[in-house]
């Protein structure tokens, strides 16, 4: 049972993070920020905010794009979460050992299945120093993954509860989520606590689970019971999280590279040109004063009159 419940989660996980890149794929483009700097921009504009727009005769250059410049910044968001330390320390204090501890057990959950396939398919390749350094390593990342993870979910949850204005704006949903992430990963704490301090287990679990030899293995009572309860609630955690809002380590691509750092220029006869006039010809539903499109005005033609002169 534990490795179908491996098998399906993973293939839920994949199935899932797929369907929403195909989605958010395919929906219309997004209105365009036109916030600086844009990190992919030439670095001596991007320090201070400017824009090859600045350029006279812009349109007529080539544009020099700075890869290192847009990778640095993934890189700090992602691992840091730089814009929420910046924005708001508060949560940041709880957010990001929750998110690096998400990272820390990802890490250690791939390593264990790379060693335990390593270990089924090259077992030549794999000596008794080198298996005991890998499940070191597992075991060590893992645990600390674990305990920043939950330490960072707990924290969360509190302060959900504690504070009003979120208090207020939260769901059920929200507190769920961080308890599932509770559970799962101080289910897997204990596991290492009490019956695989070494990731032996772990790793043997992962041998078979990427050899596809659904054996049981050795251990009777708590020693089988927890690990099943680990590897249960991980799975069915792994299944959940793409299925939810939590799917935004996918969207987070989507966010920054189709909006927040498309600076393509829209030129005549240029890719976006045939995508904006099919857009503009769209029918505008808005009821705000400002637009009051009432189904029949088109994005066109809110675009060319002034609101302050439209009569109510």
């Amino acid at each position: 049972m534990p490795y179908l419940l491996c098998y399906v989660a993973f293939s839920v996980f994949a199935i899932a993070v797929v369907a929403r890149i195909v989605l958010w794929s395919r929906l219309p483009m997004h209105v365009r920020w036109e916030l600086y700097p844009i990190p992919r921009g030439l670095s001596e504009k991007a320090c201070c905010g400017g824009s090859f727009m600045e350029q006279s005769d812009w349109w007529t250059k080539p544009r020099r794009r700075s890869t290192w410049g847009q990778l640095k910044t993934v890189l700090v968001e992602l691992v840091f979460l730089a814009a929420v330390r910046q924005h708001n320390r508060a949560l940041w204090i709880r957010t990001f050992p929750f998110h690096f501890g998400l990272c820390l057990a990802g890490a250690s959950a791939g390593l264990a299945l790379s060693s335990g396939a390593l270990q089924a398919w090259f077992p030549g390749l794999v000596s008794a120093r080198t298996g005991e350094a890998l499940r070191t390593v597992v075991a060590a990342v893992g645990v600390m993954g674990l305990t920043l993870g939950t330490v960072g979910a707990l924290a969360l949850l509190q302060r959900r509860l504690a504070v009003a204005a979120l208090r207020n704006a939260t769901r059920p949903a929200d507190l769920f989520n961080l308890v599932f992430f509770v559970l799962a990963f101080g289910s897997g704490l204990a596991t290492f606590a009490w019956v695989d301090p070494d990731a032996r287990k772990a790793v043997a679990f992962a041998a078979n689970l990427t050899s596809f030899n659904m054996v049981a293995l050795p251990g009777s009572g708590i020693e089988a019971v927890l690990p099943l309860v680990t590897v249960t609630l991980l799975s069915a955690l792994i299944a959940y999280i793409p299925l939810t809002h939590m799917s935004h380590f996918v969207s987070k691509y989507f966010a920054y590279h189709a909006i927040r750092w498309n600076d393509q220029p829209n030129l005549p006869g240029g890719p976006d040109e045939v995508v904006v006039k099919d857009l503009l010809g769209q029918k505008v539903t808005w009821a705000a004063e400002h637009i009051r499109g009432g189904g029949t005005k088109t994005w066109s033609d809110v675009a060319l009159e002034n609101p302050a002169r439209s009569e109510p």
